[in-house]
């Protein structure tokens, strides 16, 4: 029996616990003693980027609302995003115009275009097919990109997330709060080859399954400690007590911190009482609190379900982003005033975007490329980074006649340029992200050292 079958194989209320594991990767040490974060919110179902992000100049505008038909958003509708010069190329959906004041304050930016490749990619070489390297396994399957966007992985079949990876690399600290949390649930995401995220619940405390604070459960409790003075004489042994010793130490830090005041977070999320409101809060409160366990390097895995929009998307998807934009917002708002701006940046992934062109249900179907926002006081903001494609039905950047964008920046390349700004030195990068080395430009310039 495999030492990672048997840890899975033990159930917990609460969630994953964070683990170790025989043959793990080198550790490698973050630098300074700064405190940082990455928060990722995935949007799951495929957000459809081309109404998320409009252009407003009048060719790209017109090729855009010549190829949606019914989902083109009106122009005059849409939240400009003014650059430094004064100029306004690109609008937001409108209901994430709580997200103007972010932009104008430089702590938000746009990556165009990201997608899952294995290496660089033409338009031609995707459609010749002939080589397998160009070949995306299960490109518009949502639990196929799901997997391969949380591994940062196209061609294989892994078990571990571009998340927990990135904690190997940097080395995860052997007291306090954990370095991977989830507030969305189990996720390939936050697991590592020798780390997994603890999943945290959005209301209540973290708690074990039977323990309801009696004599006997207390008794219960003690029993349990005292096994782990055993010797750990075998592997099934020493995963058994990982797995609950983790548990024992880290429920009390974490347990702490939710239950002790943290006005800022307080103030920033009221009348907020959304799923992705929720998990964001949780997540600025553990980061409220972040002084009072020493913890140096955390990875938060959040999510947003519903972008599935095959049918009536105007309303479904309008009403998720604005959910999403006053989640953000209230996140942002929080995270600065509790002065960790430059220490905390949030990201979105989701498993692709949608065509540009809508389906007869008043909707869109899978699609390739999409746009992602970037969020912290580290982020080179109020800037467009990548490619916008070219918005024409069988046009130069159509991966066949319904607008869906091959990538110009792939994953692999994303997750890199945080890992970069989160402490992973550039000869590690590839025991995080193997497929980078197929790329020239591994790192993106969205990030401040």
């Amino acid at each position: 029996m495999k030492r990672r079958d048997f840890l899975h194989g033990i159930g917990m209320a609460g969630g994953a616990c964070l683990l170790s594991q025989l043959g793990a990767l080198r550790a490698f040490a973050a630098g300074g003693d700064g405190y940082k974060a990455l928060v990722c919110i995935f949007l799951n179902g495929g957000n459809d980027s081309n109404n998320t992000i409009v252009p407003l100049d009048a060719t790209n505008y017109s090729r855009y609302a010549q190829a949606r038909g019914v989902l083109a958003l009106p122009k005059e509708n849409l939240a400009g995003m003014a650059l430094p010069d004064g100029s306004i190329p690109y609008g937001l959906h409108p209901s994430l115009d709580g997200l103007v004041p972010v932009w104008e304050a430089g702590q938000l930016a746009v990556l165009f275009n990201v997608g899952m490749l294995q290496r660089p990619l033409t338009v031609a070489e995707y459609k010749a097919g002939t080589d397998s390297s160009v070949q995306i396994p299960g490109l518009f399957s949502h639990a196929d990109q799901v997997r391969q966007w949380q591994s940062s992985s196209a061609g294989a079949s892994g078990t571990t997330g571009w998340g927990g990876r990135l904690m190997d690399a940097i080395g995860s600290s052997s007291g306090g709060m954990p370095g991977l949390i989830s507030v969305a649930g189990a996720s390939r995401f936050g697991m590592g080859v020798k780390s997994e995220a603890i999943v945290v619940p959005t209301s209540g405390l973290l708690a074990l399954s039977g323990d309801d604070g009696s004599a006997a459960s207390r008794a219960r409790l003690a029993a349990w400690a005292q096994l782990h003075a055993i010797d750990k004489d075998s592997q099934l042994v020493t995963a058994a007590q990982d797995v609950s010793g983790f548990t024992l130490e880290k429920r009390g830090v974490i347990n702490e911190a939710l239950s002790t005041p943290a006005p800022v977070t307080k103030a920033a999320f009221a009348g907020l009482g959304t799923s992705i409101a929720k998990q964001l809060a949780v997540a600025s409160k553990l980061i409220e609190h972040r002084y009072s366990h020493g913890t140096r390097r955390q990875v938060f895995y959040a999510s947003l379900g519903g972008f599935d929009t095959h049918a009536s998307q105007l309303g479904k998807q309008s009403s998720l982003l604005r959910e999403l934009g006053a989640a953000l917002s209230a996140f942002n708002t929080a995270i600065n005033g509790m002065g960790a701006g430059a220490e905390v940046t949030t990201f979105t992934h989701s498993e692709f975007s949608r065509t540009l062109r809508a389906n007869t249900s008043g909707g869109t179907d899978h699609a390739w490329g999409g746009h992602h926002f970037i969020m912290g006081g580290a982020v080179q903001g109020r800037a467009f980074h990548g490619t916008f494609p070219d918005l024409r039905l069988k046009g130069p950047d159509d991966a066949d006649w319904l607008g869906r964008w091959v990538p110009t920046t792939s994953v692999d390349q994303y997750a890199a340029t945080l890992a970069r700004w989160f402490g992973v030195a550039a000869p590690q990068l590839s025991a995080v992200l193997p497929n980078l080395t197929n790329f020239t430009q591994p790192t993106l310039a969205m990030m401040r050292d």
